[in-house]
C-alpha cells in the first residue's frame, strides 16, 4: 500500500506533549464521530487476524457472549487514556497492563501468545490508526497530511503512556505504512477469532438493554444488519488480505461499503447529544430495572417498542427466550443458569478464563487498584480450583454442562464464599463494613432495592453475601446480579 497519499518521507512533526491528549486531541474530535464505529469494527477485525491476539480473544475473551459490555468498558478505557488528566490515564494504563499480563498461554497449535508482549501491543493501536485514517478516505474526507501526522504522533503517545518503547510504531508516516503493509501481507491470518466476529458474533448478536424481551423484534433487525455489517466489513479490509485469508467477494459489497461511510458520514450533522459517545455507553450501561433519568427513558422506550415487538408476534409468533422476563418466573435450571452465568466465554464449558473474565468486570466497574484487584482475582482461583476438584469428573480440565448439572449443589463451597467476602470487602470502599447508596450504585449501576437495604440505608455484610450466594448457588434470578454478570 505504501502511504496512501503519496506524501514524500519526513519525520513526524509530533505537537508539544501536553497537547497530544484532551478535548484539542484528534482522537477527541473522532471519539464522537459516527464513522468511528465502523472504524473500530474494521480495527478489531485486524487486531482479531493477528495470530496471537487472535488466539488470546478465542480464549479469553467474553466478546462473543458479552460484547455490548465489552463495547462499553473499551470506549471508557479509550476516554480514560486520551482524556485530558494525567492522573486518570496513569491509573488507567496501569489497570490495562495488570489486565494483559493476565493473557499468556498457548492456542490450540500449541503456540504461545502473550498481551503484554510489544510488538502486539504496536499493531493493536496501528489498526486503530490506520482505521481512523481509512474511514476517512472511505467516506470522501481524506486526512490531510499534517492532521495523519497529529494524529498518529497521539497513537504513539498512547502507546508510550502504557510504558511501552514508542520504537515499536516506526517514527514517520512513510515507514509506518511500509510497516502495515508487511503486517498485512506476511504476519495477519484466518484466525478462529476473525471468522467468528465476522460470521457469528454479528449474525447472532444479543439484544441490547432496549431490546431485551423482545426476541422477535431484535431477531428480525439482527436478520438484517448482522450480514450487512459482516459484508460492509469485510469489504473495508485490504484486498491483499481479503485474497489471502479466502475471504468471499460478495457482489455489489464495494458500493455497499461506500454508501455505509458515507451515510455515517452524513449522520456527524445530527445534533452534539444524538451521537455523544458517552450518551451511547450510558445507554450500554442501563439496566431495564434501574434508576435515574436514563433509565426512565429507557423505560418510555422499550414500552413504545414493545408495541412495535407484539405487531412482529402477530405476524411471525416466535416463543419466548430462554431467561426472559416472565419465562419461567424467579427459577431457572442448571444448565440455563451455566450457560447465562458461568460459561462468560461462550464455548460451552466452564474453565479459569470464565471466572477470569467475572473478577475482570467487577474489576473495572469499580475501578480497583492494587491490592484489591489481586485479592478479588486470587479468591475467583481459589473458587475455579474447588469448582474443577469437585465437578470435573472426566479430568479434562474444563467442567463440562452435564458435569456441571449432574453436581450443581457443590457450587456453592468455602471458596465461593471467600469471593463473596473479598467482593463485598472491595465494594466497601470507605471500610465501615457495610455499603451506602454510592457504593452500591458503582457495583450494580443502579440504586438500592427496597429488600437489600437494611438499617438506615445501608446494605450489611451478612446481607450481601447471602444475596450473593443465593444467587450463585441457589440459581436464582436477581435483580442486581443478572444485570451485573448475565447481561451481554
Amino acid at each position: 500500500m505504501g502511504d496512501p497519499y503519496g506524501n514524500p518521507g519526513r519525520e513526524a512533526t509530533a505537537p508539544p506533549e501536553e497537547s497530544l491528549f484532551g478535548p484539542g486531541s484528534q482522537f477527541h474530535r473522532f471519539f464522537n464521530d459516527p464513522r468511528w464505529a465502523l472504524a473500530v469494527v474494521r480495527a478489531t477485525v485486524l487486531e482479531a487476524a493477528h495470530p496471537q491476539i487472535g488466539a488470546a480473544l478465542a480464549d479469553n475473551s467474553s466478546f462473543v457472549v458479552h460484547p455490548w459490555r465489552r463495547l462499553s468498558n473499551t470506549l471508557v478505557s479509550l476516554q480514560r487514556m486520551f482524556g485530558a488528566d494525567e492522573d486518570t490515564r496513569q491509573r488507567e494504563a496501569a489497570r490495562l497492563n495488570r489486565l494483559h499480563a493476565r493473557l499468556s498461554g498457548t492456542d490450540a497449535r500449541n503456540q504461545p501468545y502473550d498481551a503484554m508482549d510489544p510488538e502486539v501491543r504496536a499493531w493493536v493501536v496501528a489498526t486503530l490508526f490506520e482505521s481512523s485514517v481509512t474511514m476517512c478516505r472511505l467516506s470522501g474526507q481524506p486526512l490531510d497530511h499534517a492532521t495523519m501526522e497529529r494524529l498518529y504522533a497521539e497513537f504513539r503517545a498512547f502507546l508510550a503512556a502504557l510504558g511501552d518503547q514508542a520504537g515499536h510504531l516506526p517514527s514517520t508516516l512513510p515507514e509506518f505504512w511500509q510497516y502495515y503493509d508487511r503486517m498485512v501481507a506476511e504476519e495477519l491470518q484466518n484466525t478462529e477469532a476473525l471468522r467468528i466476529i465476522l460470521y457469528q458474533l454479528f449474525e447472532h448478536l444479543p439484544a441490547p438493554p432496549l431490546f431485551r424481551g423482545l426476541p422477535t423484534l431484535w431477531a428480525a433487525g439482527r436478520a438484517l444488519a448482522g450480514p450487512v455489517i459482516g459484508t460492509i466489513t469485510v469489504a473495508s479490509l485490504p484486498e491483499v488480505f481479503r485474497r489471502r485469508a479466502g475471504l468471499p467477494e460478495v457482489p455489489g459489497a464495494q458500493t455497499l461499503m461506500q454508501g455505509a461511510y458515507m451515510a455515517a458520514r452524513l449522520t456527524g450533522s445530527l445534533p452534539d447529544d444524538w451521537i455523544r459517545t458517552e450518551n451511547f455507553v450510558s445507554l450500554l450501561q442501563l439496566s431495564p430495572d434501574g434508576d435515574g433519568p436514563w433509565s426512565e427513558r429507557l423505560t418510555t422506550l422499550r414500552t413504545r417498542t414493545k408495541r412495535a415487538g407484539a405487531l412482529f408476534r402477530l405476524i411471525t409468533p416466535a416463543a419466548a427466550e430462554p431467561g426472559a422476563p416472565g419465562a419461567a418466573g424467579n427459577q431457572r435450571g442448571a444448565r440455563e443458569f451455566f450457560t447465562d452465568v458461568l460459561d462468560q466465554t461462550g464455548d460451552g464449558s466452564l474453565d479459569w478464563p470464565d471466572l477470569a473474565a467475572m473478577a475482570r468486570e467487577l474489576c473495572s466497574r469499580l475501578d480497583l487498584d492494587e491490592p484489591e484487584e489481586t485479592r478479588l482475582y486470587d479468591a475467583f482461583a481459589a473458587w475455579w480450583r474447588e469448582l474443577q476438584a469437585a465437578l470435573d469428573s472426566d479430568g479434562d480440565g474444563r467442567v463440562s454442562a452435564d458435569e456441571y448439572a449432574a453436581a450443581a449443589p457443590a457450587l456453592a463451597g468455602p471458596a465461593l464464599i471467600r469471593v463473596a467476602e473479598v467482593l463485598f470487602d472491595v465494594t466497601d470502599a470507605d471500610g465501615d463494613q457495610s455499603i451506602d447508596a454510592e457504593e452500591y450504585r458503582a457495583l450494580f449501576r443502579r440504586g438500592f432495592a427496597r429488600s437489600v437495604a437494611e438499617g438506615e440505608g445501608r446494605y450489611t455484610r451478612s446481607a450481601f453475601v447471602r444475596e450473593f450466594l443465593s444467587f450463585m448457588s441457589g440459581r436464582r434470578r436477581s435483580t442486581p446480579y443478572d444485570p451485573l454478570l448475565s447481561d451481554a
